[in-house]
């Protein structure tokens, strides 16, 4: 079976993966690269290059959220007891279906289980599973204490145990170095051919649509800037990237933010859908940027 993310995800990136494609070095398929995602999310991109580029020679992920790159590691090292909590919470919320009260009431008393952050790591991270497949629209938000603080979702009967695609991931990770900490600190891992994908939270368009708090830290311009000065360092150094953002300027025409920092790159604009907005009448199509630190030929063909 082929591995697909185990998450639901705000602003995952499957629907990108046609204008990834297009913007991938010419030689990537060809050639042993080194494949880093610093912000790795939910994996959709990852997952997509483990089965589509078996000529990879590394693959690097990382992401400064604990919680996440914990459930990664546990899914490579500990599948099977991984397995029996899920199917273990699927069987108990799935039974409670007919009674939103108690649901409710399961979905807090679980939500607090993990922000004691007392049980072993299997178990925390059986539990960072279960609330993302039955919070609101997979949001990962944290307040200043780290505490995660989502709401629960309206979901009937979701599928909380996946048993087939978490043995399918543990198979597919092996190869993958995993890392928990600040973006730079992937430049470790480099070699000589090196691509690396850049999904960092996003510019949000409005005051009202950040859903920037996925760690107690903020990811504010002063860190979207301080990521450009990293792309910049990778491209001095001859690595190549790729990196996707909100389109600001969509929002705002004189909003020139991600135009000016990248302006020494090849900024594309591509259309995406828009998920997470809590007012259905809003979600829709709308632009995000792709900036890369290259053109490829198809990229020259435009």
């Amino acid at each position: 079976m082929e591995a697909k993310p185990f998450l639901k995800w705000a602003g995952g990136k499957t629907q990108l993966i046609p204008e990834i494609k297009q913007v991938l070095p010419i030689d990537f398929k060809k050639t042993d690269y080194t494949f880093i995602e610093p912000f790795v999310g939910s994996g959709a991109i990852l997952f997509w290059v483990l089965s589509n580029y078996p000529n990879i020679k590394k693959v690097v992920i990382n992401d400064i959220n604990t919680d996440l790159t914990n459930t990664y590691k546990s899914i490579v090292s500990n599948p099977l007891e991984l397995i029996d909590v899920l199917g273990q919470l699927q069987a108990e919320y799935h039974a409670l279906q007919n009674n939103e009260e108690v649901k409710k009431e399961y979905y807090y008393e679980k939500r607090t289980l993990y922000n004691t952050r007392s049980t072993d790591q299997t178990v925390h991270s059986a539990l960072f599973i279960f609330l993302n497949r039955t919070c609101f629209n997979g949001l990962y938000r944290v307040n200043s204490k780290n505490h995660f603080n989502v709401p629960m979702g309206s979901y009937k009967a979701p599928n909380i145990c996946d048993k087939s695609n978490i043995l399918a991931v543990s198979e597919a990770l092996k190869k993958v170095v995993i890392l928990n900490g600040d973006f730079e600190e992937t430049l470790q891992e480099t070699t000589p051919n090196s691509l690396f994908y850049f999904d960092p939270p996003y510019k949000p368009l409005s005051q009202t649509s950040s859903f920037n708090s996925y760690a107690k830290d903020e990811f504010n311009d002063a860190e979207q800037i301080r990521l450009r000065d990293f792309c910049e360092r990778l491209d001095v150094l001859g690595h190549k990237w790729i990196l996707s953002n909100s389109d600001v300027k969509g929002k705002n025409s004189n909003d020139n933010f991600f135009d000016d920092i990248y302006a020494n790159f090849n900024i594309s604009r591509v259309r995406a859908k828009r998920s997470i907005n809590a007012n259905p009448d809003k979600r829709g199509e709308l632009n995000e940027l792709l900036i890369t630190s290259y053109l490829n030929h198809a990229q020259l063909a435009v």
